[in-house]
């Protein structure tokens, strides 16, 4: 229905700017084709104007490069569009069936490119409120990685594999972003097991020698040791340790290795889950 609904329109504006244009060339002089050139030209002029004043608010507002390209490109775009209208008015097309056709075809192009706007408009709402730079590590679209490339359709992340992986912007700007590397600092968050026969305070004396003895835990905020829960077979501590960003992984890994050690060195037990069986013999009844 749409379909046939559009059809109908575009036929009757056409045909309108069809009778427009051939009444034009019937009636053609060099009056009139040195007036068109004056009206070209003019809008030239205006158009250079407009596009320079609009990269210069660009530079002041220090937008990103990839909107900046593309917003000049659609108002160039948009200026063209009004330089022809301007033009088609001046020959007599009736401006109410220029606009209308324009309109048809501008709906026919953006159902048939739908997904495609998706994304144009996923990463200009990237592009301006700016949750991540190139760089940075995030989590975005069900992805994982380093940005590369902040695109207008797609965005470039870099796994730790090495695997360069684009997502569309449509999908980022519709789920949740983790940037892990805005802050300057980060919280490691460990537990450990002990035995139920380990003192408590000997367990968190021995972790906090490791943390207090390794150059990248920071102490401001202080870190916090505690026993975290009572489990089967297990004592359950929580550590939580600050850092700057960029050494979380080092850190992290550290201390895993490093508080086995200590645990080994000073008895400390470690539990790991299993299963005791115990046979019961039982004896027969004596008749």
């Amino acid at each position: 229905m749409l379909l046939t609904n559009l059809t109908e329109v575009t036929t009757e504006e056409t045909q309108e700017t069809l009778e427009a244009l051939g009444g034009f060339f019937h009636n053609l002089n060099l009056r009139t084709l040195l007036t068109i050139g004056l009206l070209i030209v003019g809008c030239l002029v205006v158009m250079k104007i407009v596009l320079r004043l609009l990269d210069r608010t660009f530079r002041r507002l220090e937008l990103e490069r990839g909107l900046c390209t593309f917003l000049h490109a659609a108002l160039r775009v948009v200026l063209w569009l009004v330089t022809v209208c301007i033009v088609l008015g001046y020959i007599g097309v009736p401006m109410t069936s220029l606009v209308a056709l324009v309109g048809v075809i501008g709906l026919a192009v953006s159902l048939a490119i739908q997904g495609t706007l998706s994304n144009l408009a996923g990463g200009i709402q990237v592009l301006v409120s700016k949750p991540f730079k190139a760089g940075d590590y995030v989590e975005a679209g069900g992805v994982s990685g380093t940005v590369k490339e902040v695109g207008l359709a797609y965005t470039k992340l870099a796994t730790v594999d090495n695997k360069v992986i684009s997502v569309p912007n449509g999908q980022i700007s519709g789920e949740k972003i983790i940037n892990y590397t805005t802050a300057d600092q980060r919280r490691v968050d460990l537990t450990f097991n002990a035995s139920y026969d380990d003192p408590p305070q000997k367990v968190i004396e021995t972790i906090r020698q490791v943390v207090g003895a390794h150059p990248q835990a920071l102490f401001t905020p202080e870190p916090f040791i505690r026993v975290n829960a009572y489990k089967d077979s297990s004592v359950e501590y929580v550590v939580r340790v600050w850092c700057a960003t960029a050494d979380y992984w080092p850190l992290y890994h550290d201390l895993l290795e490093q508080v086995k050690e200590a645990f080994d060195k000073n008895g400390i037990q470690m539990p790991y889950s299993h299963l005791n069986v115990h046979v019961v013999e039982r004896k027969e009844e004596k008749g």
